[in-house]
């Protein structure tokens, strides 16, 4: 009896910990079974961080200076030593590439990130207080809304001028109430559930029940919203770029790619327009591929078990 009793002691910390340690690693395990189950997941995660160790190392990959002219390569064709030719100006279109994917993220995150948070707590804070409060917002972001995203964006560059921070600036404002409005949907519901009631009997702050009760739970639809709208980023600065109103020249930019020697020496040149629409077709895809998984995988209606 003795000799049972010591076995099974000695026994139970060792299951105990094979019980824990998977609880600790669930996270973790269910996202790379989540990544495994989808191959485009993994495509779309593999593609952003190309863009991400490319626009860090832009300085060591890139085999020439993006900025530099030289009259004598003037619209060389791919090979040897430029891999994806040279413009009108005699720089390397590759480095170009390269260092144009640091403006494109750089404007997809902070534009992105910046309006979907705004958007987030705006959707929130209106949710929960409701009333007048919750009218008036709505009546702005409507005003908001009328206007379809890149004729405001447009709007914004016109009156700030143009410029990276400025092109980030008219992103950022159209993302504000598209995200608003989801999240507000969101927060609707959540307001009415026990523990937010809860909280208000006890007389917790309208503050710490935003931010602790609120916010917390639509992180699902925000999350989704973000990575969607780093796609749309993208694009939105190449299109603003491609009309003059975005990045200046000689700033290397996807968009002013497009806009230089691509139409003009369009027969004479074609590379000049497909590799600069390459990169933007695949950054746009990979995050909307993404945005799109991640729905998969925080709607519990979708999930795969």
């Amino acid at each position: 009896m003795t000799d049972t009793a010591t076995i099974a002691a000695t026994r139970r910390p060792a299951a105990a910990a094979v019980a824990v340690a998977p609880r600790g690693r669930s996270r973790l395990t269910n996202g790379w079974r989540f990544v495994r189950r989808r191959p485009p997941v993994l495509a779309s995660v593999l593609a952003i961080a190309l863009m991400l160790i490319l626009a860090l190392l832009a300085e060591r990959v890139a085999p020439h200076d993006p900025v530099k002219t030289s009259f004598g390569d003037l619209l060389r064709p791919p090979g040897v030593p430029f891999l994806f030719g040279t413009d009108q100006y005699g720089r390397d279109l590759l480095s170009r590439l390269i260092y144009g994917s640091r403006t494109a993220l750089l404007v997809a995150f902070s534009s992105a990130f910046v309006g979907a948070t705004s958007g987030a707590v705006i959707g929130v804070v209106s949710a929960y207080f409701g009333g007048k409060t919750d009218l008036l917002i709505q009546r702005l972001m409507d005003v908001i809304l009328s206007f379809p995203l890149i004729i405001l964006a447009l709007a914004v560059v016109v009156v700030l001028g143009t410029g990276t921070l400025n092109v980030i600036i008219a992103i950022t404002i159209p993302t504000v109430p598209r995200v608003s409005r989801v999240v507000r949907s969101s927060a609707l519901a959540i307001r009415q559930m026990p523990y937010v009631e809860a909280a208000r009997a006890i007389g917790a702050q309208h503050g710490r029940i935003i931010f602790r009760h609120l916010f917390p739970n639509v992180m699902a639809p925000y999350l989704i919203m973000l990575t969607a709208f780093m796609g749309q980023a993208i694009l939105l600065e190449a299109s603003l770029s491609f009309l003059g109103l975005g990045v200046a020249e000689p700033t290397p930019a996807w968009g002013l790619m497009l806009r230089g020697g691509s139409l003009q020496f369009a027969e004479r040149a074609p590379w000049l327009a497909i590799f600069p629409g390459l990169a933007i077709s695949a950054a746009v895809f990979a995050f909307n591929l993404l945005g799109d998984s991640l729905r998969d995988a925080l709607d519990p209606r979708l999930r795969i078990a």
